[in-house]
């Protein structure tokens, strides 16, 4: 998750912070959108000082030819005014389990942290393919699979796909990343991303291991494809999710829907600030329609109420999917300004979460992937 310090304003003018920073000829400059075709060039230092600071961008330097597809010629989609599929998804739900969420965040979060520079970052990614392949080794779904795409940095991103009867598909993304930015040493510095963004990763992994045990979907018979994403680089400005729907755009791929869960486990600040329990449903910079139909998924599967909130341009990885031209949403732990403080720094632990809330998670995500899976979209 970027930090919400500065997201809930869409930054016109870019101050460059003017610390001392590589200001040489031969230092590589890298293109930051900070709004939709806003655009500045920093160097990776005065990168990191912006993400420091809460300012949220996507780091496009690699994708500089590529249209700006956001909210221009998103697809349009007609999505379901209710819900039809309760009698398959309640028993679903009924398997999401907190043991199973607490036992793999645990593990998750051993990793001295999971930048994607780091070689605990790759490591990170390579234990949690690993456990994404036991879960379809585990189930019926012979169709199944998981494999790493690559970046240039050696933190890889994920897809998992439970291939339909069509290639239109659904996807369900979190990033695995994390950083300290109370350190100058990313690289090295503890971060062990409980909250940010372990807890959305262990969600949708438990989402997709109830998700597995259903015959239809196991057997390919639903009629679109589902997928799930786990992002490298989040953290780094979006680096991740840009490139897997940069090519998928590329390839002419038919992305229905994409919902984002980063950050789904805090909710003391809620609490703190006299609020009931909620989920943070984000209405700035999404695509209104699959928004919508959230809100109804939420309130058939789940049992908290949502609100509405902001986050600004470029807060997660929606924002790639939304600017490749793909409808994305986006739930949070919360209302925006309740998020948890802790987060990029050592102190964002398990301790810190509530995991009957990513239960909660669970079932929306459970709820939504199956009512689209079978969805004429």
């Amino acid at each position: 998750m970027m930090n919400s310090i500065l997201s809930a304003v869409v930054l016109l003018t870019l101050t460059i912070p003017s610390y001392a920073a590589p200001t040489s000829a031969s230092a590589k400059l890298y293109t930051i959108e900070t709004a939709p075709g806003v655009t500045s060039q920093v160097t990776e230092a005065q990168k990191w000082e912006l993400k420091k600071q809460g300012t949220n961008f996507l780091d496009i330097t690699d994708y500089l030819d590529v249209e700006n597809s956001i909210f221009e010629e998103t697809l349009a989609v007609s999505y379901p005014t209710s819900i039809i599929h309760q009698e398959a998804v309640d028993p679903l739900n009924a398997q999401l389990s907190k043991a199973n969420l607490r036992s793999t965040l645990e593990t998750f979060t051993t990793f001295n942290n999971r930048f994607y520079k780091a070689q605990t970052g790759a490591d990170s990614s390579a234990w949690l393919l690993g456990q994404i392949n036991a879960l379809i080794a585990a189930s019926n779904a012979t169709g199944a699979s998981a494999k790493p795409f690559a970046h240039t940095f050696v933190q890889s991103s994920i897809i998992a796909t439970i291939p339909g009867l069509s290639n239109s598909t659904i996807v369900l993304g979190a990033h695995q990343d994390s950083v300290n930015w109370d350190s100058d040493d990313q690289i090295n510095a503890r971060a062990p991303g409980a909250d940010d963004d372990g807890s959305g990763s262990v969600t949708i992994l438990e989402a997709f291991r109830v998700l597995l045990s259903d015959p239809t979907i196991a057997s390919g018979q639903a009629p679109n494809t589902i997928e799930f994403h786990w992002y490298a680089a989040e953290e780094g400005g979006l680096l991740g999710s840009q490139a897997i729907f940069n090519a998928y755009q590329t390839e002419g791929r038919v992305v229905k829907a994409m919902l984002a869960q980063d950050m789904t486990g805090y909710i003391q600040g809620t609490l703190n600030a006299g609020k009931p329990e909620s989920f943070g449903i984000i209405v700035d910079y999404v695509d209104a329609p699959l928004t919508e139909f959230v809100k109804i998924v939420a309130d058939a599967y789940t049992t908290i109420p949502y609100v509405e909130s902001k986050c600004g341009y470029g807060c997660s990885d929606h924002a790639s999917a939304s600017k490749a031209g793909y409808p994305s949403a986006f739930v949070f732990e919360s209302a925006f300004e309740d998020d948890n403080k802790a987060i990029h720094t050592a102190n964002d632990t398990i301790d810190k979460l509530s995991f009957d809330h990513m239960i909660e998670h669970g079932k929306l995500t459970v709820g939504f992937a199956y009512e689209l899976a079978f969805a004429q979209l």
